[in-house]
């Protein structure tokens, strides 16, 4: 369904474009009233998301050298530079595994964490243009950025199949549960985003802090390090990063390691609860968008 269709079912094209001859007064296009999304709203202009996530990853590529490949350089220098700092230089340990293979199973998650965030919450203050020419669900904007994400996964876990390859490891039957996983990294993502999207919308310092934000998460999170390494009467607060549980989870059904449940049961509560306030925070706002982006 096209968006002038919907927009003509909906009521808020004026009858002058329909084709009509009178001239009428403007209408004023704006979400609605209230914090609860409109799910019809929402699969009315599904096919959007389509054209949001195609068209980002098109200009992300675009006027490259080598085009996608940059996905799949992104997580194997990270891997190659944390393998020798932390891997030989600072040996920390990898639980008995090569290190190349131990920390290129914390940087798959974190990478599509970190893309996904990082777009999604400048995706309004980078898309004011369209925001301010016609009405759409603005949610799709971040969304799109995390769909972004999922492709350069995709990419990027070929170069794991790889290293497994090369070193000899094969997951267990546990890897059956790599697509709730993903769907928990992108949940996670996204309802940070969402919060940092809402914020950066009407503070422009937030462009300066989330790279910051990101650069630190990724020290609190056992990214080069295992979270045995930190000390017991800590870990608690370790498990309220909810990127913890995703990475352990990760590393268990990709290293046919067994799975912490507590971890994980604790990561879906936060990451529940931070979509929640982070759709919250995004629809209370979405109908000033158009002013303050």
């Amino acid at each position: 369904m096209s968006v002038m269709r919907c927009l003509a079912e909906r009521g808020e094209l004026a009858a002058g474009d329909r084709g009509g001859g009178a001239a009428v007064e403007p209408v004023v296009i704006e979400a609605g009233r209230g914090a609860a999304l409109s799910l019809r709203e929402l699969w009315q202009y599904r096919e959007l998301l389509y054209f949001f996530v195609w068209r980002d990853i098109k200009v992300r590529y675009k006027q490259t050298v080598i085009g996608a490949a940059w996905a799949l350089l992104q997580p194997f220098c990270a891997m190659v530079i944390f393998s020798i700092i932390f891997g030989s230089f600072a040996r920390i340990p990898s639980e008995g595994l090569p290190y190349p293979i131990f920390v290129y199973a914390g940087l798959l998650p974190w990478t599509l964490f970190a893309n996904s965030l990082s777009q999604s919450s400048l995706s309004l203050v980078s898309q004011a243009r369209l925001v301010t020419k016609v009405y759409f669900p603005r949610l799709y904007i971040p969304v799109a950025s995390a769909g972004v994400g999922l492709v350069d996964f995709a990419l990027s876990f070929c170069i794991y199949i790889g290293l497994m390859l090369w070193y000899g490891h094969a997951p267990g039957a546990s890897v059956l549960l790599l697509p709730l996983l993903l769907a928990l990294t992108v949940v996670t993502a996204l309802g940070f985003g969402l919060l940092l999207a809402s914020m950066t919308a009407a503070y422009r310092d937030f462009r300066i802090v989330v790279p910051f934000l990101v650069q630190t998460w990724l020290y609190l999170s056992p990214v080069v390090y295992p979270v045995t390494l930190v000390p017991e009467r800590y870990r608690w607060i370790m498990l309220l990063n909810p990127m913890t549980g995703v990475i352990g989870g990760f590393r268990s059904v990709l290293l046919n390691r067994p799975l912490e449940w507590t971890a994980l049961g604790i990561a879906a509560l936060v990451a529940t609860a931070v979509l929640l306030l982070g759709l919250r925070c995004f629809r209370n706002r979405e109908r000033r968008l158009a002013d303050i982006v």
